[in-house]
């Protein structure tokens, strides 16, 4: 019996091991390629520099990426003849951007390590840091040791993204299924304090909504016609290069551009917190880290499952 006892012990722990999904962790690259982390903050740094709104875009992508199935650097791979690409998605197509700034880290940390060691999933989630230090915000120390997932679903990303028109309890619902509280919520919504949104996303809001500035729907409309001027650009807050409170200060004016963004100060369960951010802008940093570190854990691909990428727009 003994040795048939040994065996399934042996045969249970393979399995085991196989099945656990190794923990992220800030230090995962500090043997394995040092250099890999100062490259990504080069790269990030210069596209920012040249254009302030690649930050934000950044930023994006790593929020896109981790709510469809998880941080995986799915919205990053182009369609094949066995899927359809996340960026064809309703609340992908023709905004995401920033995937050549992308490939350019790509290269230049496979470059650096000598080989393909740092995944397209770890670098979307450096970058979206880095690209908030790049525009004055906070830092935090980013878990690392996602590798690659080998497909995408465009129909998974059309029903998991949230969407600008979404009212208080659909996106805490929303949020709530990727694991995120209401904490989480708004303060990763403050991410808003930083890009430019196209016209077609806010039409609606500054034309029809009541709860909104007159004086503020005003301003927008000069840039952003009933008909025509889809791809127009308006800031979210006057300061859009600074990672500061003014999109929640906004808020409390009824100055959120986008539905979703004045859904969270409307009367409802996080006017205070949006408040507590509009004064505060210590709280606001140390939250945003704390729930951007908790996005970048939905569900990650680890040890040997996935890859590791040679060419973040497709499977190897």
């Amino acid at each position: 019996m003994a040795p048939r006892f040994n065996f399934l012990l042996h045969a249970f722990l393979c399995l085991a091991l196989a099945t656990t999904s190794f923990s992220l962790s800030p230090k995962f690259y500090d043997n394995l390629c040092p250099q890999a982390l100062p490259a990504i903050k080069r790269i990030v740094e210069a596209a920012v520099h040249r254009e302030p709104r690649m930050g934000a875009s950044l930023l994006r992508l790593h929020f896109h990426d981790c709510f469809v199935n998880g941080c995986d650097g799915s919205l990053l791979l182009d369609s094949t003849s066995a899927f359809e690409t996340e960026k064809n998605a309703r609340g992908n197509f023709n905004s995401v951007r920033g995937f050549e700034v992308v490939d350019q880290i790509k290269a230049e940390v496979d470059r650096v390590c000598g080989r393909p060691v740092v995944s397209c999933a770890d670098i979307l989630a450096v970058a979206a840091r880095d690209s908030v230090l790049a525009l004055g915000g906070p830092r935090w120390k980013v878990r690392l040791g996602r590798r690659d997932s080998t497909t995408a679903s465009r129909a998974l990303a059309d029903s998991v993204l949230p969407s600008a028109s979404m009212d208080l309890p659909a996106l805490i619902s929303n949020f709530k299924n990727q694991g995120l509280n209401t904490r989480d919520l708004v303060a990763l919504s403050g991410g808003h304090t930083i890009g430019l949104p196209q016209c077609v996303i806010f039409r609606n809001r500054i034309y029809n909504a009541t709860n909104i500035d007159p004086a503020f729907a005003k301003e927008r409309r000069a840039t952003c016609p009933r008909t025509g001027g889809n791809t127009n650009l308006a800031p979210f807050d006057p300061t859009p290069a600074r990672f500061d409170t003014a999109y929640f200060k906004n808020l409390v004016k009824e100055r959120g551009l986008l539905t979703s963004d004045q859904a969270l100060f409307s009367g409802g369960s996080t006017d205070k917190l949006v408040e507590t951010y509009s004064k505060n802008l210590d709280a606001f940093w140390v939250d945003f880290g704390k729930s951007m570190i908790k996005m970048g854990n939905i569900k990650p691909l680890t040890g040997n499952q996935g890859q590791i990428r040679v060419n973040c727009r497709k499977v190897n």
